[in-house]
């Protein structure tokens, strides 16, 4: 260790191996510029999860500590129909399976359907013995915090939705996106009060 305050960075790694809850793993936005996508280039979820797919050792470090690649398409039968998972992780901090799908579009709550089908399954079918409760993520190119806030229980702590951007915002872009979030805040803030 070359830091001159070991003992800080100790306690430091520690802190953050010690963290058990999704919410402070779960990251939203997710940067995947090093995928090297064009601005403005029609992408596919397959394409999507063959380049995510390509650069996975990027992939791995963008979604944080912990995680390890188990497949993609995993596949499962319910009553003879196949469902199949876009990418399946497992997080040796949380313990647990991280499921994830992709969307290459605005975030619908059948998606959030569809990740609760996923983990429930998972809960009951794939989960080892000392396992915490396997975690969806939809990962998506555009999401309504109140679609997910409606779809979800209030109690969740399995299921999130999480954006995705191809490249890092230019400032004006930002600047939008930022005035974009505050508008659907204060909606919120709104609605909440009627």
């Amino acid at each position: 260790m070359s830091s001159t305050d070991k003992q800080s960075v100790e306690e430091n790694m520690v802190s953050s191996l010690s963290k058990s809850d999704p919410i402070d793993i779960i990251k939203d936005p997710y940067i995947l510029e090093f995928l090297g996508v064009e601005k403005y280039e029609k992408l596919y979820e397959k394409d999507l999860e063959e380049q995510l797919i390509s650069h996975l050792q990027s992939f791995l470090l963008e979604l944080g500590r912990g995680f390890s690649f188990v497949g993609r398409q995993k596949r499962f039968y319910i009553d003879g129909q196949n469902y199949f998972i876009d990418l399946v992780f497992y997080n040796y901090i949380l313990k647990c399976f991280v499921l994830i799908d992709l969307k290459v579009g605005e975030l619908k709550h059948q998606d959030i359907g569809q990740m609760q089908m996923y983990v429930n399954y998972y809960t009951r079918e794939m989960m080892n013995e000392g396992d915490n409760l396997p975690i969806g993520i939809v990962l998506c190119a555009d999401k309504s915090d109140a679609v997910v806030k409606y779809t979800l229980p209030e109690d969740n702590k399995q299921i999130f939705a999480s954006k995705y951007m191809l490249y890092i915002p230019s400032e004006e872009e930002f600047r939008k996106e930022l005035q974009r979030e505050r508008e659907e805040i204060e909606l919120q803030k709104e609605l909440e009060n009627e």
